[in-house]
């Protein structure tokens, strides 16, 4: 039920908006939306050997949310506006969902530089108002979008690098991998625009699932890292959510292939001859 969820730890993912780019990128040329949008991803990669569109240019077109208890518990994990997946509706049940489940903290992996601005974005376009993520007559301090308020929004990126001091080369597939999880597998990010052009948004939503489902497991060590949780109480969530994506296997595209490539942790506790047990919790 909502009043049991405290945490929506989501991802989304999104592509140019063809329209947009020809219209102020080349306003006076004769070119067709989508040519524009090459044009554009050609003009990025020579200048910045990346293809990737700033996000002001761009629409979501998948957000997966997997909703969380109290006790880090994964209870669901869902698409929104499946499967007709239409920006302006998964923008605007994004945030009526926020509000519903009684604004639960929001768990990301660099969500402060691309999916919360993205979203805000997405709901000035399509007039979406959004005033419990403003607070604009509370302290600069208490507005959920203050970037240091962990209370509304903890994004993990920010954690490791407090807070943007360091670099986080290798990003969420890394932090992923660190913990033995699949990372990125058949799809990845640059892939999104020519997927969307082909009309797969199925397997854009089984991506965006995918990257969820990593930054559920990140979330769960950061549990450890700050003392929430022990290691062992982390281990028993775990296999818990491996059950319950085996069940959702049966049915599940995205659980099904997040399983396919699962890996376990490498534990070094358990191989220590002098320290037999992972340090508690203090």
């Amino acid at each position: 039920m909502a009043h049991d969820i405290r945490y929506f730890v989501f991802d989304v993912e999104s592509v140019a908006d063809p329209d947009l780019v020809a219209k102020l990128r080349y306003p006076h040329e004769d070119i067709e939306p989508e040519e524009a949008v090459e044009r554009y991803r050609h003009e990025l990669i020579e200048k910045y050997d990346s293809d990737f569109i700033p996000y002001t240019y761009q629409v979501p077109v998948a957000i997966a949310i997997a909703k969380v208890t109290e006790s880090f518990r994964l209870v669901d994990l869902v698409v929104l506006d499946e499967p007709q997946f239409r920006p302006h509706v998964m923008t605007d049940l994004f945030w009526r969902g926020w509000e519903a489940y009684k604004r639960p903290t929001l768990v990301t992996f660099n969500g402060r530089a691309f999916d919360i601005p993205l979203l805000e974005l997405a709901a000035f376009r399509y007039g979406i108002s959004i005033p419990g993520w403003f607070q604009i007559n509370a302290r600069a301090m208490d507005q959920p979008r203050n970037r240091y308020n962990t209370q509304y929004h903890l994004d993990l990126c920010e954690l490791l690098t407090n807070f943007g001091s360091t670099r986080f080369s290798g990003g969420l597939n890394l932090a992923a991998h660190l913990l033995g999880k699949p990372g990125k597998m058949e799809i990845v990010g640059h892939m999104v625009q020519d997927l969307y052009r082909e009309g797969r948004l199925l397997e854009i939503n089984d991506y965006c699932r995918c990257d969820v489902l990593d930054t559920y497991f990140i979330f769960l060590r950061s549990r450890v890292l700050v003392g929430q949780l022990t290691l062992e109480e982390e281990h028993q969530l775990v296999e818990e959510t491996k059950s319950w994506l085996a069940e959702k296997a049966k049915t599940d595209r995205a659980a099904r292939m997040y399983l396919e490539h699962w890996g376990d942790w490498h534990n070094p506790w358990q191989e220590s001859s002098d320290i037999k047990q992972a340090p508690q919790r203090a």
